[in-house]
């Protein structure tokens, strides 16, 4: 397997609607922002939808927060949705994600915009790196979240590739791909995640989104927060998060591994979380809220019932 593939698969990456210029909301669209403090500004925004429940929604690396449109239409009627764009990806501007590191300060802010605006037990529903933002924050700051939804993530990412890799055996090919990222011309950039993204999504339409919402983001942006996405390793942190928790995993003849293999790689990984639930999506890739829509719907309304 490619590097390039192991740097999009591990970046889990892009989405949303192509219509909303590349991960900014029409202002037609988009509800007015929550006041959030200023430590947490630099490093995303949160747009506020609908009444009832709180609902935070957390994009993956290099996606727009636009990939929960179909979400947003489910819920809004009941339930109030946060929805995070984090700076720097799908066109944002990248704030305070300018330079060092991505993942953990956006899990710091996750938990800075929690507390400003009093959210008390909120669902938590994170795809790919937003996924594992969410395992972080349940780990780190469990009295933030009442529950925790992961689509298509992994405590850590490396053992698709290599079961016994380790942060130091991943480091060096993680900060290669980092600083390749980060010199990336326009053209370079656009023709690698174009191809790329051809191996996330199989939806037409879910794929010129997520295409374009991953060219559009920062390359050095995306760059650390995948360096950042390869070097985390909560292997050894899961057995403690005690928030009850639905883990979403694809499969899909498409990728030409066994449908058992995927099954042990998420099943393993999550069995020492007692407070997880794993579930297999068929006929998806990584981006199951594009490729089975109707199935993914159908677990959110099971998880926040």
């Amino acid at each position: 397997m490619s590097v390039r593939h192991l740097s999009t698969r591990a970046a889990f990456a892009c989405v949303a609607a192509l219509a909303a210029a590349l991960g900014v909301f029409h202002p037609a669209d988009a509800a007015t922002p929550i006041a959030v403090p200023s430590a947490v500004a630099p490093r995303l925004t949160v747009e506020v939808r609908g009444e009832g429940r709180d609902v935070i929604l957390i994009p993956g690396l290099a996606s727009s927060a636009l990939v929960w449109d179909a979400t947003v239409k489910q819920l809004e009627g009941r339930y109030r949705l946060h929805i995070v764009q984090v700076a720097g990806f799908a066109g944002a501007p990248v704030g305070a994600n300018a330079e060092g590191p991505v993942l953990q300060p956006t899990v710091e802010a996750l938990d800075g915009y929690i507390k400003s605006a009093h959210l008390k037990s909120p669902s938590v529903i994170g795809h790919s790196m937003g996924g594992l933002a969410g395992l972080m924050l349940a780990r780190q700051h469990p009295e933030d979240l009442g529950k925790l939804m992961v689509v298509d993530s992994l405590p850590f990412y490396p053992v698709v590739f290599a079961p016994t890799a380790t942060v130091e055996t991943v480091r060096p090919q993680a900060a290669a791909m980092r600083d390749m990222a980060a010199k990336s011309t326009p053209e370079a950039w656009a023709a690698g995640e174009t191809r790329t993204m051809t191996r996330l999504v199989k939806s037409p339409e879910g794929l010129k989104a997520a295409t374009a919402a991953a060219i559009a983001s920062d390359p050095s942006v995306t760059g650390r927060a995948l360096y950042d996405d390869l070097t985390t390793d909560l292997r050894g942190d899961i057995a403690f998060i005690k928030t009850p928790t639905v883990m979403l995993y694809p499969w899909d003849e498409a990728t030409g591994a066994p449908q058992a293999a995927y099954d042990a790689l998420y099943t393993s990984a999550y069995a020492p979380m007692t407070s997880a639930r794993v579930k297999r999506i068929d006929g998806s890739l990584h981006f199951i809220m594009l490729d089975q829509p109707a199935a993914f719907a159908a677990e959110v309304e099971a998880f926040l019932r």
